[in-house]
């Protein structure tokens, strides 16, 4: 089924630009240009496909709404304090990939200056592979996650890495290996063997209990630019943004709980850390917003807008990583949207109602195995094209879903492989409960 009918893709288009990965001059040319976009270029939105991480219970984030205000000081010496206490345990990751053999078809051969009228021999067919593949150079951010020398940082920052520095607040210098990697997530884990008398390990902090508007700082290497700090405030929560990994078909797995934030972040600072004023870890930065180009062309640039990978999703999977190289995630194996009062009312259901509309369920997946029906009906929803018709997901266990980023969190951050959960559905305006177990997506 053509899902170019849906009602989303007349959403505005923006790009989203993986802050991190800030090319460094490589043997070829000087360009510190980042255009590691993401395959995905719609802002964050509710829809997309479910995905999951491990199983660990998420903590009830903390009301505050009745709370009376406190006055809480914070001076230029707060900041200062922050830098003084952190800048150490955030390194600048240097990475050289094996990058791509140049095209040379644009250019022209001139004849040999001293016997013009020779003709020019064929080149052999075999010309490209004799060529030496230049290798690519990019950096970015990193942090000591412990002493046995850890450091967390973005996957997109060290994917296809043959060769990974690590440089210290001091200048000095350690070589690192991969120790796991997680597209789905963005995150990374990579080692250094160095004195763990020069490993300063940050604490994470649980990023459940944030808030919009709580001030906020990030440390990392902006293009290249070490040890540089930027401050801001906590601008949302709850963002969706694409992962590295797609379900079969090509949509991307999103992201769930992602925090937007408008403290500055640039190419080269991907996988540095967002801090709270108690000097934790709550966060680290994966992307920012743009519209895919500068005012002059060259490298887009921080925007207002970025986006950062939660501290609790971190304290999930780095744990994997160190232990297993990689992470296994549960699957639904659906594509859908939070249901809007537009697509309820075209549905006939009340108005009001909330949930998660399915638009196609993947074949032998969990879903399909369970029964659940996709979306086939196109309708005109102020002039545009949407689907309807199919199942809407109204709870999971024992979580009211509201929307699709109250089902990925769900899964994301309460099941695992294997386990049987129960589904309240609406199918034709009446309620149904569906059981399913969710396997492993597939790779």
């Amino acid at each position: 089924m053509k899902r170019t009918t849906y009602l989303l893709t007349f959403l505005v288009l923006f790009g989203l630009l993986l802050a991190a990965c800030g090319a460094a001059a490589s043997p070829a040319k000087t360009d510190t240009a980042a255009t590691n976009e993401t395959t995905n270029e719609t802002a964050p939105t509710n829809s997309g496909t479910d995905s999951g991480i491990v199983n660990t219970s998420a903590e009830t984030s903390v009301n505050t709404q009745d709370r009376p205000i406190t006055e809480e000081i914070v001076t230029t010496q707060t900041y200062i304090d922050l830098y003084n206490r952190l800048n150490d345990s955030v390194v600048n990751i240097q990475v050289v990939s094996e990058g791509s053999q140049p095209d040379i078809s644009q250019f022209r051969i001139v004849p040999d200056p001293e016997n013009p009228d020779e003709a020019l021999p064929d080149l052999p067919d075999d010309f490209h592979q004799q060529l030496e593949t230049i290798p690519q150079q990019s950096q970015g951010s990193g942090f000591m996650y412990d002493k046995e020398g850890h450091i967390i940082t973005n996957n997109h920052v060290v994917a296809d890495a043959t060769h990974i520095t690590v440089i210290f607040a001091d200048d000095t210098e350690a070589e690192a290996e991969i120790v796991g990697t997680d597209p789905g997530s963005d995150l990374a884990v990579i080692k250094v063997d160095v004195d763990p008398g020069q490993l300063r390990p940050v604490a994470l902090g649980n990023s459940d209990n944030l808030q919009v508007g709580q001030l906020v700082a990030t440390i990392g290497n902006p293009f290249g630019l070490s040890g540089s700090m930027s401050t801001g405030i906590i601008s949302g929560l709850g963002r969706l943004l694409p992962g590295g990994a797609s379900a079969p078909g090509g949509t991307a797995f999103n992201i769930p709980d992602i925090i937007q934030t408008d403290a500055a972040v640039n190419p080269g600072n991907s996988g540095g850390p967002l801090l709270n004023l108690s000097g934790e870890v709550i966060g680290v930065n994966t992307a920012i917003q743009t519209n895919g180009a500068t005012a002059f062309g060259g490298t887009p640039t921080f925007g207002g807008i970025s986006y950062v990978v939660p501290s609790n999703i971190v304290t999930q999977v780095v744990p994997q990583l160190i232990e297993n190289g990689e992470i296994t995630y549960p699957w639904l194996g659906i594509s859908g949207t939070t249901l809007s009062d537009e697509l309820a009312q075209a549905m006939d259901l009340p108005a009001g109602q909330n949930g998660v509309l399915v638009y196609e369920v993947i074949d032998d997946s969990p879903a399909a195995e369970a029964g659940l029906r996709g979306s086939e009906d196109e309708v005109t929803i102020n002039g545009l094209n949407a689907i309807v018709g199919g199942d809407v997901i109204v709870q999971m266990n024992d979580e009211t879903i509201n929307d699709f980023d109250d089902l990925l969190t769900y899964i994301v951050r309460r099941t695992s492989v294997g386990q049987t959960v129960t589904l309240q559905i609406l199918r034709d305006g009446e309620p149904e409960t569906i059981e399913l177990t969710l396997q492993a997506r597939p790779e």
